[in-house]
């Protein structure tokens, strides 16, 4: 009498190298490229339910944020990082536990985990998984509190058109494969100003990646920070429309390629054109 093969156990399956088999929530977070198996909604924001908040702390707030897709889990689980419930070189929990604490699809998990590390926030290890690579010498709350929007771009214009030139003049292939990919995420959230603005944070970072220059990429973290600050949410509401987020990103596209060309120049006057239209849209000017 035939018997039927043995067929090992999913998590065998994985252990061994093998492809385990996808349930239905993965499948839906596996693009058609291949590439980093995200869910193109994902990073659009789409709904997410949280189990439980990161800590018994957590506000409304934050819950609300966390039911907003992978933006959603992204700000969540960075807000935990930043205020130090993980600490530096902790490793976070797996996709398969995070997935099971949001109630979300792994596919949404592993969005969010890529936009932590495009942020700076975590880094990941082949075969370990991912480890928090923030850390702060300083509370940011305080001076979070003090910024003004103002101050804010005026630090921005301070700091991003000499990162721009920077950026020109030592960015490898491989450093405008990343920006080229940073620009698709914040393309591709049209309609959802939280995510855009999330998008938008990890672009600029990038930026200030590629420029090389550690001070720069640990002081555009710093700016991260106060941009992520909760004071801000109602300032992206009131500005980001998809009239604006749209704007943004013909702005953001015209940087990147003047950046390719290596036309320093107009990448810089670019840099200070679009943090200016930022600055009168914050100011209620544009």
């Amino acid at each position: 009498m035939n018997q039927k093969p043995h067929q090992p156990p999913r998590d065998a399956a994985v252990n061994s190298g093998m492809n385990p088999r996808i349930d239905d929530a993965d499948a839906s977070a596996v693009n058609a490229d291949g590439m980093d198996n995200i869910n193109k909604g994902d990073l659009a924001g789409d709904s997410v339910a949280i189990a439980t908040p990161m800590s018994a702390n957590a506000d409304a707030s934050v819950q609300r944020a966390a039911r907003r897709g992978a933006a959603g889990v992204f700000n969540q689980m960075r807000e935990a990082i930043v205020n130090g419930e993980f600490h530096f070189n902790e490793r976070l929990p797996s996709e398969r536990d995070l997935a099971r604490q949001f109630r979300a699809a792994r596919g949404t998990i592993r969005a969010a985990l890529l936009q932590l590390e495009h942020a700076a926030l975590i880094r990941r290890k082949f075969g370990s998984g991912a480890f928090v690579a923030y850390n702060s010498p300083f509370q940011h709350g305080d001076i979070a509190d003090q910024v003004s929007p103002l101050e804010l771009i005026e630090t921005r214009l301070a700091i991003e058109p000499h990162i721009v030139k920077l950026v020109v003049a030592n960015a490898n292939n491989r450093d405008l494969m990343q920006l080229e990919a940073a620009l698709a995420r914040v393309v591709g959230c049209k309609r959802d100003p939280h995510a855009f603005s999330t998008a938008d944070e990890a672009f600029h970072q990038m930026l200030a990646h590629c420029s090389q220059n550690p001070m720069l990429i640990w002081m555009y973290k710093r700016i991260n920070d106060i941009r992520a600050h909760s004071q801000w949410s109602q300032h992206k509401s009131n500005i980001l429309s998809r009239e604006k987020i749209a704007d943004y990103n013909r702005q953001h596209a015209e940087l990147l390629r003047l950046i390719t060309r290596r036309d320093t120049d107009g990448a810089v006057r670019a840099m200070v054109e679009h943090l200016n239209q930022v600055k009168r849209d914050l100011m209620g000017e544009g």
